[in-house]
């Protein structure tokens, strides 16, 4: 059995001001992705010159905080934050969702594809392979933060998380970040190394995010608020759902639309 470091979720405190891990993890997924983009445009293997990338950067930023707090509001905790609707802007108290992030991002990027001039599909396939690394820098905030343990284990590496009981838990945060994160990353930079059919490497992030999401969920406490949700699967899996289908039909369309 492990215990759960109990890091401070503050990173640097100066008087008032507090920097805390979480946040800074988001500036490592922006950075990383800003980077790998940077390679493939040097490269010769993306649709956009340096000056758009800069562009499409600052408005996926955008698209993940404004997709990723409103996808929590309106999936999560809608009857509260109807009830109480200026917390919707206290983002400090967390509550942020990667399927509003997705949506944000996806938002975002038709709106670039549109002012740039570009095909939208062809500038999926060259941000899709950029985002692993960032939810993976996400993924290990929640695992400083402690939130986001897994269901109750005996299995050797079960870890105790400060306010979750006295019984050991999956880490479900690594599950995800290693799932979600680095396998992805792995998956979709290899898949986009070459030229692909428009839209096959967007369709494998949705598949891929999709399955490696819904799998981790096995392991993961759902949201206390929630529970289990019909059929025993958790929001997390019932929205992954989508992703998957979706990703089965653009991998599809595209092949035949090549062959």
């Amino acid at each position: 059995m492990l215990i759960h470091p109990n890091i401070d979720p503050v990173a640097i405190s100066i008087g008032p001001l507090a920097v805390r891990w979480y946040g800074l993890m988001y500036l490592v997924g922006f950075a990383a992705g800003w980077w790998l983009g940077l390679r493939r445009i040097a490269r010769g293997l993306a649709p956009v010159t340096r000056q758009q990338f800069d562009d499409l950067l600052f408005m996926a930023v955008l698209g993940v905080i404004l997709g990723g707090r409103l996808g929590y509001v309106l999936f999560y905790k809608p009857g509260y934050y109807l009830a109480h609707p200026l917390e919707i802007f206290a983002v400090w108290q967390g509550g942020m969702s990667f399927h509003g992030g997705l949506l944000g991002v996806i938002l975002a990027m038709a709106f670039a594809a549109r002012r740039h001039k570009l095909a939208f599909l062809r500038l999926m396939d060259f941000v899709a392979p950029l985002c692993p690394l960032g939810i993976a820098a996400g993924r290990l905030g929640n695992f400083i933060n402690g939130e986001l343990y897994g269901r109750v284990t005996d299995l050797p590496w079960g870890m105790l998380f400060r306010g979750a009981g006295d019984a050991p838990r999956h880490p479900s945060q690594l599950y995800e970040f290693a799932l979600e994160g680095l396998a992805l990353f792995v998956l979709l930079w290899w898949f986009s190394a070459r030229p692909r059919p428009r839209g096959q490497v967007s369709a494998l992030f949705l598949i891929g995010y999709g399955v490696f999401r819904f799998s981790a969920e096995l392991g993961r406490e759902p949201d206390s608020f929630l529970g289990y949700l019909a059929f025993g699967m958790t929001m997390g899996q019932w929205l992954s759902l989508p992703m998957i289908a979706l990703g089965v039909w653009l991998f599809a369309r595209s092949a035949a639309e090549t062959s």
